[in-house]
């Protein structure tokens, strides 16, 4: 099994930054993809962002594109997504997700293993 725990989150104004991180721990050799995903209330849960296993790949969601990065420590097990320009509308639960699999994916079943998730506030 592969165990996920996210760190980082918080409450920060329009405008501002906040770096989340996710260390990985057990069986983590078997992980390929890294993704983090968000759900804000009353909303299904939305893909931002994923990473290969050597980072060499990246995808995002048009509507962070420019603003976060995705990147990963495979020495550390752990995934960080810097967000910069935070805006109201980013404020949600960001989840990270491992994918035992080469592809990087965007639909959240296709994911293996969660965190459990830390709460991002952006102020107005």
């Amino acid at each position: 099994h592969v165990q996920l725990v996210e760190s980082g989150g918080g409450l920060v104004q329009a405008g501002g930054s906040l770096r989340l991180s996710c260390a990985a721990s057990g069986r983590t050799f078997r992980i390929y993809v890294m993704g983090w995903f968000r759900r804000a209330p009353g909303k299904e849960r939305e893909f931002i962002a994923a990473v290969s296993k050597n980072g060499g790949s990246t995808v995002y969601a048009d509507s962070v594109k420019g603003r976060f990065t995705i990147s990963r420590d495979n020495a550390k097990n752990t995934v960080y997504l810097q967000m910069n320009s935070l805006k109201p509308e980013d404020t949600a639960v960001y989840y990270c997700a491992a994918d035992l699999t080469f592809t990087l994916r965007l639909v959240p079943d296709e994911y293996d293993y969660w965190g459990q998730g830390t709460q991002v506030t952006v102020s107005s």
